[in-house]
């Protein structure tokens, strides 16, 4: 009989540890390089998911790669070196949708991670429309961390209220206030380097095309060079009268920093200014800084998604996937994200964790209709990216709209954009 029941306990353990996921079964152990460009006034959000990480996994030492630049745009350099180079770090940061898709992924750089979804519940957690933006027909491509916003007017409610104006809801009426704060000594809207007056660029285009023709920019459906669409380099460029100078020389905080400070009235940032200006300026949300949709976006949600996903050849796989694992959870992200300005992607997020902003975004996110950025690699891949930064930089300085539509639509045949 004694033996008989030790017979039973020993199946009855077996029978535990097969429906224990191999995570379970062993811990991660060595060097994780996580590779980002979330350095700097960017990194406390990051930085205390790491904490939080390895108290858990104590045999894992992270590695905190990161490659200053806002929107990655130095980081993504390196990683294509690196990447082309046969050297991947252990998992890197990357944009859902056509950067993660158009970039990696068609280039068979990346592991399919569907038994980590499996695994882990996350169909069932994080909405279908986002899943999509890192799936193909072949698999799921990276755990996403968060939702940020890009349709995004900044200003400060109590200089606005002493130089007299009011938050414009659309760019005629930025346009036509505009003057009024420049003979008060005010920049009426203060940009930074390059990528940023991308950034704008896709605020106005959403705001003169609407959701719809936005989106058929990138199927292919309505060309660059449309009339609708000319017209948007039209108004981008009255808008651009009403920057400041030095904009090229900025980087996105330095132009957060002038509304905050004063000497400038607006400014057009994704949400992450939101976790800037409470985390690093100390500012209290709704007082020392407001916010509400960019001119023309009203009831318009345009979004992106930080994510992490295992390169093929990644050094310590099995510690990616926990850190994956600790990056995909509940607890992870309401962590993440109330630091920096985003929102969980999750359903089951707690949002009581949350500030003042993050929850008038959450409500946004489910009420408003969702459409992808340009700037932050939804909606198109890297090679259209790069190529429009270019364009762009002639478009500073040339203010030539057609020339600007008629090379946007040649990197959008030579991309593949609508394919």
């Amino acid at each position: 009989m004694k033996a008989r029941w030790s017979l039973l306990l020993v199946v009855g353990l077996v029978s535990v540890l097969l429906a224990l996921p191999a995570a379970a079964l062993a811990q991660a152990t060595g060097e994780v390089e996580i590779f980002s460009w979330w350095a700097g006034d960017e990194g406390p959000a990051l930085e205390a998911i790491i904490a939080e990480f390895e108290k858990r996994n104590p045999g894992v030492r992270i590695n905190n790669a990161t490659v200053t630049g806002g929107a990655g745009v130095n980081a993504k350099a390196v990683l294509k070196t690196r990447m082309l180079g046969g050297d991947p770090p252990g998992t890197f940061q990357v944009h859902a949708g056509q950067e993660l898709i158009g970039t990696w992924v068609i280039a068979r750089r990346m592991e399919d991670l569907s038994f980590l979804f499996e695994e882990q519940g996350w169909y069932d957690v994080f909405p279908a429309g986002l899943i999509s933006l890192l799936s193909t027909e072949d698999g799921v491509w990276s755990v996403p961390v968060n939702i940020h916003r890009s349709n995004v007017l900044w200003y400060v409610p109590e200089n606005l209220e002493r130089w007299g104006v009011s938050v414009p809801r659309t760019w005629d009426e930025f346009l036509a206030i505009a003057p009024t704060l420049q003979a008060k000594g005010v920049i009426p809207l203060s940009l930074g380097e390059n990528w940023t007056a991308t950034h704008l660029w896709e605020n106005v285009a959403l705001a003169v095309l609407g959701p719809e023709k936005w989106q058929q920019l990138w199927t292919g459906e309505l060309p660059f060079t449309a009339p609708e669409a000319v017209a948007v380099w039209d108004l981008f460029g009255q808008i651009l009268q009403y920057t400041n100078a030095d904009a090229a020389s900025l980087s996105w905080q330095q132009a957060t920093d002038m509304v905050a400070n004063g000497e400038a009235a607006f400014n057009v940032m994704g949400d992450w200014a939101a976790g800037y200006m409470s985390t690093t300026l100390g500012l209290e949300p709704g007082k020392g800084f407001g916010w509400a949709p960019s001119p023309g976006t009203e009831g318009i949600f345009m979004m992106l998604s930080d994510s992490f996903g295992l390169p093929v050849g990644s050094p310590n796989r099995e510690g990616v996937l926990e850190w994956l694992r600790w990056i995909g959870s509940r607890e992870a992200q309401d962590i993440f994200n109330p630091l920096k300005g985003s929102i969980s992607p999750r359903l089951d997020s707690d949002l009581s964790k949350y500030g003042p902003y993050a929850q008038s975004a959450a409500r946004d996110w489910k009420t408003n209709t969702i459409v992808g950025s340009l700037a932050h690699g939804v909606v198109a891949n890297e090679l259209f990216m790069n190529d429009f930064a270019t364009a762009m930089e002639i478009f500073l300085a040339t203010r030539n709209s057609q020339a600007a539509a008629n090379a946007a639509q040649a990197i959008a045949i030579q991309s593949g954009i609508g394919r």
